[in-house]
């Protein structure tokens, strides 16, 4: 262990990583009743999505553990995952295995660029504002997602939206959940989301809204979904637009993700510069193309490591026990497969709830900076397109400095993107 992971020099333990893996694997196991959930709605085998969720976040674990060697999970993404099956699946009509392959595509354009310089042209490039608009944004398009699946927003043909009928059982249940996983976040207690989502669902069964079907058994079949991706669907011209979200979206969720972790672990430099960032970006491309084998929407890094970080995780053997627990977690099928809908949308609120917390940071004194960064995140849930957000963003965002006579700082990266979201728009 101390070969691979250099324990000592680091200042942990065997110990303290396990009990810190534990803990960071606790935050994010919702993701596996939550990610079939809305993959269900694409029309994926809801059993095989539960086995691919669970595989996708043990590899991609193990290779952030052993390659990278970071104490940070993967798993797919939330955002990435309602994209996935709301937008690109139902809304334009795509079947998913095109989508798969879009995923696929996604990584393998991410892994070229985490092999080169033009992962940091790309990150470098967008300015930060954008980045923030861009995560609270996702968080809005997850927010819809979640209240119209607790059933208190619902369509209206006069005002496009209203609310449900608040005297619904599952929306009153749905409402309680929510305020619970709330709750008991604020009080820091671990497992939060999955406690939440668990009594919920628990509260639902004398009500005859959940449908208990067991807790351990075997896994189910992989059949429906490995190895069913679309890749040469996914190369069609109208698709290459959707290759670029996953790629773009996975990339700056990544990036992110691994900037905030290795500051709170203690593993950045004085300079601001992460040691082995490259191979962790690699690793969460790897993770991505076998997630999109196994069937899953793209897979990330995630921010709830940041939970086994605080618990003492400093090296890559925090990620790698994360990882063994989700193998574990593969005989717990029953148990996955029994949460309804009412009960996994409250977590989908709360996790938008988080990433709205990307606003505050915002330059709030250069309307050049925040009206973008704002179109940006209206424009997600209010088109619902994570894709047509990131691209209305950036051209507000080179247009609205050269109109303020400030087109010296619009780089060359904003304004390839900008030009690249306008022939797409003028495409559509």
């Amino acid at each position: 262990m101390e070969r691979l992971f250099g324990l000592d020099a680091r200042g942990t333990t065997m110990r303290r990583e396990v009990l810190a893996g534990a803990t960071t694997f606790l935050t994010m196991a919702y993701i596996v009743i939550v990610n079939p959930s809305i993959l269900a709605a694409a029309g994926i085998d809801q059993g095989a999505a539960f086995v691919a969720t669970c595989l996708a976040a043990a590899i991609g674990s193990a290779l952030m553990g052993l390659w990278g060697n970071f104490p940070i999970a993967l798993a797919p993404g939330m955002g990435l995952n309602a994209y996935f099956a709301f937008a690109v699946v139902q809304g334009m009509g795509m079947p998913w295995q095109v989508a798969l392959g879009a995923v696929f595509l996604g990584g393998l354009v991410f892994l070229a660029v985490s092999l080169a310089r033009v992962r940091e042209w790309l990150v470098n490039g967008i300015p930060l504002s954008l980045k923030l608009g861009i995560a609270a944004g996702i968080g809005f398009f997850l927010g819809l997602i979640g209240l119209r699946g607790m059933g208190l927003v619902v369509a209206h043909p006069a005002t496009l939206v209203g609310i449900g009928r608040l005297s619904d059982p599952a929306l009153l249940l749905g409402c309680a959940g929510f305020l619970l996983i709330a709750g008991f976040t604020a009080r820091g207690v671990p497992g939060a989301i999955i406690i939440g989502i668990l009594a919920t669902a628990a509260a639902g069964i004398p009500l005859g809204l959940t449908e208990f079907r067991g807790i351990v058994d075997l896994p189910p079949s992989l059949a429906p979904t490995f190895l069913q991706l679309d890749i040469s669907g996914a190369l069609g011209l109208g698709v290459l637009g959707i290759v670029f979200t996953f790629f773009l979206v996975d990339l700056l969720d990544n990036t992110g993700t691994l900037i905030a972790t290795t500051h709170r672990a203690g593993l950045m430099r004085p300079d601001g510069t992460v040691p082995n960032l490259g191979r962790a970006l690699q690793a969460d491309s790897g993770g991505a193309i076998i997630g999109a084998v196994l069937g899953t929407s793209t897979t990330v890094s995630y921010i709830e490591s940041a939970a086994g970080i605080q618990a003492g995780g400093r090296t890559g053997l925090t990620a790698v026990v994360v990882g063994a627990l989700f193998l574990v977690t593969l005989f717990l099928a029953p148990l996955a497969t029994s949460i309804p809908g009412f009960a996994t949308a409250p977590a989908l609120v709360f996790v938008a709830c988080l990433m709205a917390q990307a606003l505050r940071s915002i330059d709030w004194e250069d309307m050049t900076d925040y009206v973008p960064a704002l179109i940006t995140t209206l424009a997600m849930p209010f088109t619902f397109s994570i894709a047509t957000g990131i691209g209305i963003g950036f051209i507000t965002h080179a247009v609205l400095k050269t109109l303020a006579g400030r087109a010296g700082e619009v780089t060359g990266a904003v304004w390839l993107l900008a030009g690249l979201s306008a022939a797409k728009f003028a495409a559509t």
